[in-house]
């Protein structure tokens, strides 16, 4: 009957607040009172006894009411944070006043007119007669300064989110005000030694206060996406700020609790249904308020020599060094990591996370199945983002395909599931950023032996077969709203084509089938853009033939096999007449691809890529093409890369007339292709809406086709062809392996043109993927937040919310 009753005095309270039609006074504290001291209301109890629709009557009848509410409850948590709740009832009040609050102030950002009320002075909010480190009276701090600085000195609160080092003494309140955060660190790894023992009311007191931190982070939900940056979440600018004390010990604790944890633990079967795990829930947090404070203008963040935050120090001696780098101090410390150690932990930690959904076992569902890969693989994002030591160190092992095999089991099972795309996504904007890199390229070589549970063609053979196979199965799957990536995907097989020493014949078959399917006449001029994926494909070939001839004989034989193909893109008719009956008899079948233009406006109308499924579904909005994410870089003979300039009219650079392809020699192939490979595929996100009424026609197909980089291809076929032909009829050969064994003794040295420079197009950051990411960050945490629903039925406009 107990908790009954108190139930019925707060929603006896709530329903006072909302029926007063005068202001009550803040000095009222009996009234005020009766929000957070009652001592059995739990985080489900507020969300449920205070509706929506009462939040917003009391904004919009009563504000000076809904103002005092919220500042007194910032009161509280100040007061708390400065006493260090030494008794279970303030610490109870705490908790109480962090639900309330995390109830209210998606409603407080969802009004235009509210929004900035928690950055104006409010009496009575700060700490009366207490004085910050410039001398300052913090009663004249904006109410959200107070609040993330309450919350701040909360989540190192001794005994109550933070383990004391001390028995039976507790702290004074001058103690609280003067500890190092650093020594209480809540789990060991970067700059931590010590592994403090698990505390699960801790774990539950600090997830309830992130929970509160994120909700303050929030506010970008209720803005229009925008690609401009010079308006950043002052939320998150002012917690990642000098400002904030904790900043270190916050960003190492929440960093530690996320690359320790471990769902699996000692493999006990079922414990997972046997026993609790508030770890995880605090792991949740943790990782969405490190992908939400981790905002920075990309790149910059990296810009600087990476000064060393030296974990070998005491942690209070690294706050002390000279910041250098970017304001957001999240940013600054995370871009300095550079100890190896530090970094294995890391690297391990993510990546023993992104192979959870992999683990198997004998017994069905024994085994814990975490929840927060998406976030996992933002973070990851980050990581490499704003840390280049953190990426060379990835990429100097193979344990970046720790992190390969469980993106592409995520790509792969995401592939059929519409309400996925920004899993795919992000998965594949993770790949391009890798495949930027020499070393990922030979990592792939590496044997593939795991026993993943994929749907996909049992072969044998390396990473690289793996992810050739998982692409072929994505483009080929039939979903329109993955056509998007088509470009990325195979520009990460053209980035990684150079180095691929032996592929299986599984992939060399995907891939001639990728050329099948592409230069079909009836694709290649349903859209203006169609050719550029052949043009892909082909100098993927090249790369190959002219960098790792030996070794891929069963590319060579696929090839030979499918010749057709090649002297039928060779010969694809231009004529007017041809192109008619193309197009008539795709009107009839009803088959395109579809083109930039019209990809665009559904990211507009309807936004292009959404977060995983549920009862609701957030769309976001559209990814910028493949041009404007990556920028060309040509590896020089010492195998260092150098920046290609982009010529202003590419697509009159190089432009042929008259000769046919297997005439060209290797120069004017060479610069042919890579004019219309790199620069006409800048008209892909940027097609004007007048591509709606364009049709082929013979000058646009003579425009590239005359480019097409069939040189290296049609000499191969033309040398080996004639040798396969006659040693199958001189030995009577009926069986392929003999013909792979001749092609592996086989040789086109100084048969083949001058090997052509290997081109690489390198991920770049700019304003419209740093927009995406933040769309589809938001959307992620907006839908995995569902107990409690913090935003659900608010005025959302950073994504567009679906129920399904």
């Amino acid at each position: 009957m107990g908790n009954a009753d108190t139930k019925l005095h707060f929603r006896k309270a709530v329903i006072q607040l909302t029926t007063k039609t005068q202001p009550v006074e803040a000095t009222d504290d009996a009234f005020w009172d009766q929000f957070w001291a009652d001592t059995s209301t739990t985080v489900q109890d507020v969300f449920a006894l205070v509706p929506a629709a009462e939040i917003r009557a009391v904004r919009e009848e009563s504000p000076s009411n809904l103002a005092t509410l919220c500042y007194k409850a910032v009161e509280r948590l100040v007061q708390g944070a400065d006493s260090g709740c030494p008794s279970e009832k303030e610490r109870q009040i705490v908790l109480n006043c962090t639900r309330l609050l995390t109830r209210i102030l998606p409603y407080i950002f969802e009004d235009a007119d509210w929004r900035g009320f928690f950055w104006s002075t409010v009496p009575g909010a700060g700490r009366a007669g207490h004085l910050d480190e410039d001398g300052i009276d913090d009663e004249s701090r904006p109410l959200a300064e107070s609040l993330l600085l309450a919350i701040s000195d909360l989540l190192f609160c001794l005994d109550f989110t933070a383990q004391s080092h001390k028995k039976n003494s507790p702290d004074t309140a001058e103690d609280i005000r003067s500890i190092d955060s650093c020594e209480y660190i809540w789990e060991a790894g970067v700059g931590f030694a010590q592994s403090p023992p698990l505390n699960y009311i801790h774990d539950i007191n600090r997830t309830e206060l992130l929970k509160l931190l994120l909700t303050c982070l929030s506010e970008a939900m209720y803005l229009p996406p925008s690609s401009e940056s010079k308006n950043p979440n002052p939320w998150v600018t002012f917690f990642c700020s000098s400002e904030n004390r904790h900043a270190l010990p916050l960003f190492t604790s929440l960093l530690n609790v996320v690359c320790a944890y471990d769902p699996v633990g000692y493999g006990i079967p079922y414990n997972h249904l046997l026993f609790s795990d508030h770890r995880e829930q605090l792991v949740e947090q943790a990782v969405q308020i490190l992908i939400v404070t981790l905002e920075h203008e990309a790149g910059s963040a990296t810009g600087s020599a990476l000064q060393a935050l030296d974990t070998s120090a005491a942690p209070s001696e690294v706050e002390e060094q000279e910041p250098a780098g970017p304001d957001n101090l999240f940013v600054n410390y995370l871009s300095r990591i550079h100890r190896e150690e530090d970094l294995s932990f890391i690297l391990k930690g993510l990546g023993r996370l992104m192979n959870n959904p992999l683990v198997q076992t004998y017994l069905p569902r024994s085994t814990k199945k975490i929840q927060f890969h998406q976030e996992l693989l933002i973070l990851f994002w980050k990581f490499c983002d704003f840390n280049k030591k953190f990426l060379f160190f990835v990429l100097k092992s193979s344990d970046v395909l720790d992190v390969l095999v469980p993106i592409l089991f995520s790509l792969n099972d995401a592939r059929a599931d519409p309400s996925r795309v920004g899993l795919m996504h992000i998965g594949v904007f993770i790949l391009l950023l890798l495949s930027g890199e020499r070393n990922f390229g030979v990592r792939l070589n590496k044997p593939f032996t795991l026993h993943v549970p994929m749907d996909i063609p049992i072969f044998t053979g390396t990473h690289a077969d793996l992810l050739i196979v998982i692409f072929h199965k994505i483009t080929t799957s039939g979903h329109q709203r993955l056509q998007p990536l088509f470009d990325c995907l195979l520009t990460i097989i053209v980035n990684i084509s150079p180095y691929l020493k032996s592929l299986s014949m599984v992939a060399a078959n995907k891939l001639l089938h990728l050329l099948e399917a592409f230069t079909t006449p009836w694709f290649l001029f349903s859209s203006q853009d169609n050719h550029h994926l052949v043009f892909f494909l082909l100098e993927v070939f090249n790369n190959i033939i002219q960098y790792q001839f030996d070794g891929n004989s069963n590319l060579v034989y696929a090839i030979i096999r499918k010749r057709n193909v090649f002297h039928q893109l060779a010969n694809l008719p231009s004529d007017t007449a041809s192109i008619q009956r193309v197009l008539q008899k795709k009107k009839k079948s009803g088959i395109s691809r579809t083109n930039s233009a019209e990809a665009e406006s559904i990211g507009r109308s309807r936004p292009a890529d959404s977060v995983e499924p549920g009862t609701l579904k957030a769309s976001l909005v559209a990814t910028p093409g493949i041009d404007k994410i990556t920028a060309k870089s040509q590896v020089s003979v010492d195998g260092t890369m150098i920046t290609v300039p982009t010529s202003d009219s590419p697509a009159d650079t190089g432009a042929v007339g008259g000769a046919s392809d297997t005439e060209s020699n290797s120069e004017r192939d060479h610069e042919a292709y890579h004019s219309e490979s790199e620069a006409a595929r800048s008209r892909l996100s940027s097609a004007s809406s007048s591509s709606a009424a364009w049709s082929a026609n013979t000058d646009w197909v003579l425009s590239w086709k005359a480019k097409l980089p069939l040189q290296t291809i049609m000499r191969l076929l033309q040398v080996l062809v004639p040798q396969v032909e006659k040693i199958c009829i001189d030995k009577g050969l009926t069986d392929e392996s003999e013909i792979l064994k001749f092609l592996q003794h086989g040789t086109l040295v100084g048969l083949l043109p001058v090997p052509h420079p290997i081109l690489i197009r390198k991920y770049q950051a700019n304003a419209g993927t740093a927009m995406w990411f933040r769309t589809y960050m938001w959307g992620v945490i907006y839908l995995r937040n569902v107990d409690p629903p913090i935003w659900y039925d608010t005025d959302i406009r950073l994504f567009e919310i679906q129920r399904i």
